[in-house]
């Protein structure tokens, strides 16, 4: 049965990177996989949504305001089951995320070995990434693996797959940011979680979403209110999204396309 995965990136004036990311996006390296590509515009005022379409985008939706990253995950999670995703991939758009290991990141989802993946620049590189983005990665990474009593290497990964039943269930309670919470929620509600290494490249342009102090103000509380609220546990089809193990052998995708 074909499965449609669908790679969603939610960008805030990202003119000069989202062209060059979507255009890295694998998208025949599986028989039976269809990839897509929807761009989540939140509120962009420079050429985004142009620039997006001409590389090759499938799907545009845009947010007349900027609403902030949370809430364009949010709407890239439920716009990508409306459209028939069987998997979701979140990507991040500004180009530090390694858009060509797409096929390495669903993996373990095409083996029914997971519900919900991570790429981890811990994992794997992290070369130029500045001292105090490492410090407050380790510091909120810990806190996540305290709570959920799971280790996590890189909890505020920008590439995460996604089962369908992990976009259907998963929430994200506030708008600032979604990295913490919605890791807490799946895995509270029994998502298989599990990372991958990928290779990280420093941001050669644009503006990053988040904001140390903002962060700091904004996701303390979201993660108290996550992990005070009930949730129930979610029955799993752990084979939903299994591929032939006799036709697993994807066709590598170069990486300087």
């Amino acid at each position: 049965m074909k499965q449609h995965v669908i790679v969603f990136l939610p960008a805030h004036n990202e003119e000069r990177a989202i062209g060059e990311v979507i255009r890295k996006i694998p998208r025949n390296f599986l028989s039976n996989i269809t990839v897509s590509v929807l761009v989540i515009d939140d509120g962009s005022t420079d050429r985004t949504v142009e620039v997006a379409k001409e590389a090759g985008a499938d799907y545009i939706y845009s947010f007349e305001e900027n609403q902030g990253l949370g809430a364009a995950v949010r709407k890239g999670l439920s716009h990508s089951v409306e459209l028939g995703a069987d998997i979701g991939v979140m990507l991040d758009a500004d180009n530090e995320y390694p858009a060509w290991q797409l096929p390495e990141l669903i993996e373990p989802l095409l083996r029914g070995e997971s519900d919900y993946v991570m790429g981890s620049r811990f994992k794997g590189t992290i070369d130029g990434m500045r001292i105090h983005r490492r410090l407050g990665n380790y510091c909120f990474t810990f806190l996540q693996s305290l709570l959920l009593q799971t280790w996590i290497r890189d909890g505020q990964s920008g590439m995460r797959a996604f089962s369908k039943q992990a976009m259907i269930h998963g929430e994200i309670i506030h708008d600032y940011n979604y990295a913490q919470v919605l890791t807490l929620n799946l895995v509270r509600k029994g998502f298989r979680v599990r990372e991958i290494p990928i290779t990280y490249q420093v941001r050669s342009s644009g503006e990053s979403y988040i904001k140390f102090k903002a962060y700091l103000t904004s996701v303390i509380p979201a993660i108290i209110k996550e992990m005070s609220r009930p949730v129930k546990k979610v029955k799993i089809d752990y084979k939903a999204h299994r591929y032939p193990k006799d036709e697993w052998q994807y066709t590598y995708p170069e990486k300087s396309i």
